[in-house]
């Protein structure tokens, strides 16, 4: 029997904090070797021996960040009831 492989979408979700513009804060130079050990280091601490990780690094947009930490906090700290 062939063995099958599946692509299954995940998420690392986290936030960042500075006084800087947003768009002076995030590198736009990370180079494709930067990314792969990236994609090494997630691989090998979150996952089991055997599971490839592909980033693909984003940011959330300013007018939605507010939306998206209280969302975080709520996974983190668990929804106030």
């Amino acid at each position: 029997m062939e063995e099958q492989t599946y692509a299954v979408p995940f998420a690392l979700v986290g936030f960042f904090l500075t006084s800087k513009p947003i768009e002076e804060s995030i590198r736009n130079d990370v180079t494709p070797e930067e990314l792969e050990k990236l994609q090494e280091i997630i691989s090998r601490l979150l996952f089991t021996e055997g599971v490839q990780v592909a980033l693909y690094p984003s940011v959330v947009p300013p007018d939605q960040a507010e939306e998206a930490i209280d969302e975080l906090e709520d996974m983190i700290f668990g929804e106030e009831e």
